[in-house]
């Protein structure tokens, strides 16, 4: 109705939108995505969501079985495809070898998840030279070259959805992850950037910024009964937020009802960033 509503009122609008039901733009039947750190939490609940509205799957992890994952099985009895990729994010060399086998395997990418990503926790006058550059190799490094390389490619075909997993500490300080807070601005950053220069050639790209979500990364704050008490407190929510919670924001991000986001981060965070 809203799309029929604007049509009569000789708005204009996106000549997709004009031959599109609202439900069909979420759709993303016959598109193929790739999703970095895939094999569980937030990028197996994205991967699963596109696969859900029709993508098929490239999977990437420094530790996904190339064969028979789960996640693999989960894909596949949705009925799509999945190809699972190996790559050591913290590892240049890994990640242009990973490159150079997808380029020469698969044909079209239509859209990228970076969400691959680790933390490391002690405090700045602490934190060493291993942790920050870790961090900073998987969380930003890894994340501007596959972007960069898969960018191209958007580019030369007239489209594509790009997708980082940003966080609050995209925002915010945060407390002893010096190295987890600077790489997740950065990557703010890197999403406005790219957003800048490649929004007029037909690829958008945005994050998504995660709350306090209960995932690995998350399990020591959980396990503390004084720091869990204090962010559960100032979530309006009233509770953790699950990997599934992503679904409706990624899919949406990835499909043609986003066609005119660019360069924002979507805040998944229970109203935290509100309070």
């Amino acid at each position: 109705m809203f799309i029929n509503e604007y049509r009569s009122k000789s708005v204009i609008i996106s000549p997709l939108l004009q031959n599109m039901s609202i439900l069909t733009l979420f759709s993303l039947t016959n598109k193929t995505a790739l999703v970095t750190g895939c094999n569980k939490g937030i990028g197996k609940a994205m991967a699963i969501a596109l696969a859900e509205a029709g993508a098929n799957i490239i999977g990437v992890s420094a530790t996904i079985a190339l064969e028979g994952s789960e996640i693999e099985q989960e894909i596949k009895a949705l009925g799509r495809e999945f190809k699972a990729y190996q790559a050591d994010f913290g590892d240049r060399n890994s990640v242009y070898a990973f490159l150079g086998k997808l380029f020469s395997e698969q044909k079209r990418i239509d859209i990228l998840v970076n969400n691959a990503g680790t933390i490391m926790r002690n405090p700045a006058a602490e934190h060493s030279d291993d942790y920050w550059d870790k961090v900073m190799a998987i969380n930003l490094d890894s994340q501007f070259v596959i972007s960069r390389e898969v960018g191209k490619h958007m580019i030369e075909q007239g489209s594509g959805k790009i997708i980082f997993t940003a966080s609050l500490l995209t925002f915010q300080g945060g407390i002893n992850v010096p190295s987890y807070a600077a790489s997740k601005g950065a990557i703010g950053s890197l999403v406005k950037a790219l957003a800048n220069e490649w929004a007029g050639k037909g690829v958008n790209v945005n994050g998504i910024a995660p709350g306090y979500i209960a995932t690995d990364n998350t399990e020591a704050l959980r396990n503390d009964p004084n720091r869990s008490k204090t962010i559960l407190d100032r979530i309006p929510a009233g509770r953790w937020g699950q990997p599934e919670d992503f679904a409706g924001a990624t899919v949406f991000l990835a499909s043609a009802a986003s066609d005119y986001v660019h360069g924002t981060i979507l805040t998944v965070d229970g109203g935290w960033m509100g309070r």
